[in-house]
């Protein structure tokens, strides 16, 4: 039995396949698997790694890696069976080497974690997506995850500068941003696992900012608060950050963490900038006067660290405090051009208001990744079947306006179909190709990102 070989290669303790431990592995923070893993196991090493990959190789057995699950899309969830692999014990950070700012770190340490741990050093990473308390590394690595402050800083992928992986056949190897040739780093980062497991990752850490100032512009509506964006923007100027939230999220936001929002405004502005001191108070009045022409009602300089700490965490929690008006709520993750914002977010309420929908709105307005949020009951099968319709439609439109389907949750599970809205059957099998270099028996996690059926050099 191929439990029986994981626990030779790893020990007992390591490995989990009683019904109760596999069902917690069958889903992330929306997907559940209808099938549950054959086992889940959780490497302690590089070396744990590659022997769990041999084994499933020998046996068959495809593999999906894991951070904390808090994924949106599926991406590691086991939809055919196969081992689980857990990276909750490879959770340290490795190296650090504060001289040329860089850390090496393991996959299953936690996004907010890093920072923490060198903060003395006067260093921190700058992704930082809104799930940084709980996902891992690893998984960010995986859906090239962004965050709030990637308009200013970069995505995922902007900060990894070398990675040690696993491959298909359980033999280790290494990759450099400043290594010769093709950028394998680049090809790795956002491929969802689906190439190789990453066992450890160089990762660029920045320094820490003199000065950062959190400001908060409420508007009579959303598009004019997406108006003063592309105003911001277009001026020249590039804020840390430029989060939008609606009056759906604003009223929930403030029950839950009461943080001074504006709970009679259509819309809220959040911005950050971040530099010198003595820049900032000319910064400041470059963008008021700007978000003023634009029409907003009020404009609020938070004064100390805690009031910045209080809207930052009202922003991040937007999400969750959404269960105050609905049991349950589906996220989706678009792309639109900055100025197709207002465009883009009349469409999604058209959507929703057609099929009997709730939404809310809560996004990454300075590079136009829209998160819009469907509330609903997943008792109600109409309910259900509303969202799934919504969601198509706005991820068409979205297209129309000349964006995508995916900002920085991955595709995963989910939107595999979407990929056919996007790309040819020619795009689609030339990087199927490259997926097949890496692993042409497609044992490593299975059935993401390409559609039913694509495979190398035959339609889809």
């Amino acid at each position: 039995m191929i439990a029986e070989r994981l626990i030779e290669a790893v020990g007992a303790e390591a490995v989990k396949t009683a019904p109760e431990d596999l069902a917690v592995y069958a889903f992330d923070a929306y997907t559940q698997s209808e099938t549950l893993p054959s086992a889940v196991v959780l490497p302690a090493s590089t070396r744990d790694v590659a022997a769990i990959v041999k084994i499933a190789a020998a046996c068959g057995e495809p593999i999906v890696a894991r951070g904390a699950g808090t994924g949106l899309c599926g991406g590691a969830v086991p939809t055919g069976g196969g081992i689980v692999m857990s990276f909750a014990r490879m959770n340290r950070l490795l190296e650090l080497d504060v001289r040329n700012r860089r850390a090496r770190v393991q996959p299953g340490l936690i996004n907010l974690e890093l920072s923490k741990q060198i903060a003395s050093t006067g260093l921190f990473y700058a992704p930082d997506p809104a799930s940084q308390k709980s996902s891992t590394l690893g998984g960010n690595i995986g859906t090239n995850a962004g965050g709030p402050h990637c308009l200013s800083y970069g995505v995922t992928v902007n900060h990894v500068v070398g990675l040690e992986v696993v491959d298909e056949r359980g033999e280790v190897f290494t990759s450099d941003v400043d290594d010769a040739g093709y950028d394998l780093t680049g090809v790795l980062v956002g491929s969802e696992g689906t190439l190789g497991i990453v066992t450890s990752a160089w990762v660029r850490l920045l320094r820490l900012p003199e000065s950062v100032r959190v400001w908060l512009a409420a508007f009579p509506d959303v598009e004019s608060a997406c108006e003063a964006v592309s105003a911001i923007v277009g001026s020249g100027i590039l804020p840390t950050a430029l989060e939008i939230m609606d009056s759906v999220i604003l009223g929930a936001v403030e029950a839950a963490f009461h943080a001074g929002y504006p709970t009679d405004a259509g819309a809220v502005l959040l911005i950050e900038s971040a530099g010198f001191t003595d820049e900032m108070n000319a910064r400041e009045a470059e963008i008021r006067a700007i978000v003023r022409a634009q029409g907003a009602l009020s404009w609020r300089a938070a004064a100390t660290q805690a009031e910045r700490d209080a809207l930052w965490a009202g922003r991040k929690g937007a999400a969750g405090a959404t269960g105050r008006i609905a049991p349950n709520y589906y996220t989706q993750d678009v792309c639109v051009p900055r100025t197709r914002l207002p465009e883009a977010l009349r469409a999604v309420e058209r959507s929703a208001r057609a099929h009997g929908i709730a939404v809310g709105n809560v996004f990454h307005a300075g590079d136009g990744n829209l998160h819009p949020l469907m509330l609903y009951d997943k008792r109600d099968r109409r309910q259900v079947a509303g969202v799934v319709e919504a969601g198509n439609e706005i991820l068409q439109t979205c297209i129309d306006l000349g964006g995508t389907i995916s900002g920085e949750h991955g595709i995963g599970h989910e939107k595999r179909a979407g990929m056919n809205l996007i790309y040819s059957t020619d795009d689609l099998a030339a990087m199927a190709r490259v997926r097949d270099v890496f692993d042409p028996k497609r044992m490593l996690n299975p059935e993401k990102i390409f559609p039913a059926g694509a495979k190398c050099g035959e339609p889809l």
